[in-house]
């Protein structure tokens, strides 16, 4: 390490390192998808909705409108919604989700291994599913997991529920996939 980065304290480093972080995933390219694969995906968003219809009531589907939380306790809500963030590429949202839910109900002795599990695929910077958390609750997540226990993840957990409700449960409320299973049609007026 050279001599002036030396002199700086910890934090500033480790803020560098996050906005270093932050730059190079902003920088990635993604992988350009060809029109069929980009249909094929819709489809398959689409067709999961349609069976989905098929088996829940209209009534239900109404309510997730209501609220995010009415939609998250209903577990079609959540699977509609994770067909929907799967084709926005943001389903690891919900998965992390998911985990941390599962998380709460596993056996004390076996908690630090999952937490650690859980933490190097959702958490760490550049895991293969790496969820968007600033950087205080990414380095307190990383602190809980020296004692593991029924919040290790609670904070990180609440920051991405939050994430999902603000962001993609309004494109959801708006998405063809939604419109389609409340049978309604959206007009130019609508959404935005």
């Amino acid at each position: 390490m050279c001599k002036g980065l030396a002199t700086l304290p910890a934090t500033c480093l480790k803020s560098a390192k996050d906005i270093k972080h932050k730059l190079s995933f902003l920088l990635q390219k993604p992988e350009p998808q060809t029109a069929d694969e980009k249909q094929t995906k819709e489809k398959t968003a689409v067709a999961a909705a349609s069976s989905a219809k098929r088996e829940v009531r209209a009534a239900e589907v109404e309510k997730w409108k209501e609220s995010f939380s009415y939609m998250m306790n209903s577990e079609m809500g959540r699977t509609v919604f994770t067909n929907f963030l799967t084709s926005e590429f943001s389903q690891e949202n919900m998965e992390f989700w998911v985990a941390c839910e599962d998380y709460k109900k596993t056996e004390a002795s076996k908690m630090p291994n999952k937490a650690k599990e859980i933490y190097q695929k959702f958490v760490d910077p550049d895991s293969p599913c790496e969820v968007n958390l600033d950087a205080m609750t990414r380095e307190e997540t990383r602190q809980n997991l020296k004692c593991a226990g029924l919040s290790c993840f609670d904070e990180a957990q609440k920051m991405i529920y939050i994430l999902m409700g603000r962001d993609s449960y309004r494109r959801f409320l708006r998405s063809k996939l939604y419109q389609d299973m409340c049978g309604t049609q959206i007009t130019a007026t609508d959404g935005a």
